[in-house]
Formats: C-alpha cells, structure tokens, sequence
C-alpha cells in the first residue's frame, strides 16, 4: 500500500497560536482603554514640570491658616541696559515676560554666528499669537565694540523683529554679571583667549516669574528644537496652574 501524506486540515491549534490570538485580543482591550479612559475620566494623565534652576531656599509660610514648606527659587535679578536703538532697556520692558536669552559679540568667528541664525530660526518657528509674549535678549560681551549702531546693522542683517528681539549693550561688569550670577553662564573679557572674550554657547529659557527653567546648546539645531518642545510645556503648565488656582478658590 502506497505512502500518503498526513493531512492537516482540522489540526488542532497549537499551545503557542492560542497564547499569541488571546495576547492580541488582550492587548487589543487594553488599546481601547487607553485610548477611551481619558474621556471617560477614569484615567488621569500626569503632567511633567519644567525643572528650576539655580539656588533654591525652603521656607515656611503660612497659607489658610497652617504652616506649610514652600521652596524660593533663584531669580534672573534686575537689570539696565541700551538695546539697538539706543534706548534704555530694563527688566521692567519684560515683566510678564518669557525671556530666552543668550551672549554674544559681532566680532566672534567660532561659535556667534551659528548661534545667531538658531536664535533666528527660532524667531521664525514661534511667529505665532501662541508666543506673543516671548522675547529674546541676545547680550554682547564685548560692548566697547558693539554699540547701539553696531547691533543694530547686525540685527538687521537677520531679520530681527525688532519688537522681540533685542540686542543689549551696556557696561561691561553689568553685563557679565547678570550672565555670571544671573543667568548661570559664563560671559566675561579674556585676554588668553583667541579672540579676547570667553561666553557660553548655550540659550536660557526664563519663565514669567524670571525663574530660569532650561539650557539649550545654541550652536545645534537639536537644542533649538528642544528650547521650542519645552516653551510649549512651559505655556501648558501655566495653563495648569492658573485652572488649579482658579478651582482652589471656588
């Protein structure tokens, strides 16, 4: 008698195909309820804060009628110096600001000029109402040389909008100080270096409150993109806090 081949037609299913069919459809569930849960509310998505920088103090205070820990967070502290334009430009011009900032010099060959045209390029990305209430301070380290009339041919060669860009110059102690012990930065003259002045190639994101809450390489469009993500977090966050705030007084 001749040798037939074994049909399978009505094989039973192996142990493994019925662990994967039952692993999709299990996951499959799980899918729904993630993707239904936050309208349902029966999943609350936690938000991640932007970090504080800088010293930081904890505090009690007092608040409906118990004492409780708070913490005081360092401070961009006040400053006043001269934009393009010539005109006297102080903390006052960005209160209720968000600031990102940065130093510079218009004689500086290395790292300046890729970090103007990622400050330019941001400029750009958040030309939006949505951002309305950034500004962008961009400080010269080198001052004796970058005047009123010297920042301002330079800002015209990118494009500034004048409005929230601005170009600061000033005394020189003034300025390296509010990069030193302001905005955690190095700025400051240096006779060993090549070309006379040391600063640091990274932005400053500060929120309304001139509390610093980001570092971002300036000379990488990678540290633009990533300065951008965590602006929108910071507008998300005050959204969140202003609704706690307003639900805690009702």
């Amino acid at each position: 008698m001749g040798a037939f081949p074994l049909s399978t037609e009505g094989k039973p299913a192996s142990k493994r195909t019925k662990r994967l069919v039952l692993g999709g459809i299990a996951l499959f569930i799980l899918s729904l309820f993630v993707f239904f849960s936050p309208m349902l509310g029966l999943v609350k998505h936690t938000f991640n804060y932007l970090p504080y920088y800088g010293p930081k103090e904890t505090v009690l205070v007092e608040r409906d009628g118990k004492m409780v820990v708070d913490t005081i967070f360092a401070q961009v502290p006040s400053f006043s110096f001269t934009d393009q334009y010539g005109r006297p430009f102080t903390d006052k011009d960005v209160e209720g600001k968000i600031v990102i900032a940065d130093f510079f010099f218009t004689r500086c060959q290395t790292i300046c000029p890729r970090m103007s045209a990622h400050m330019q390029q941001l400029q750009i990305m958040l030309k939006d109402d949505a951002f309305d209430d950034v500004v962008f301070l961009s400080h010269s380290v080198d001052p004796e040389h970058d005047t009123p009339e010297v920042l301002d041919r330079y800002a015209r060669d990118l494009e500034a909008d004048s409005t929230r860009w601005k170009f600061l110059t000033g005394n020189a102690l003034d300025i390296y100080r509010i990069g030193n012990t302001g905005y955690l930065l190095s700025a400051l003259e240096d006779s060993t270096s090549a070309e006379q002045f040391v600063h640091d190639g990274r932005f400053v994101l500060v929120d309304r409150q001139r509390h610093i809450r980001g570092y971002y390489d300036g000379t990488e469009a990678n540290g633009v993109n990533e300065l951008a993500g965590d602006l929108k977090m910071l507008l998300k966050e005050e959204k969140i806090i202003a609704r706690d705030a307003a639900k805690a007084k009702q």
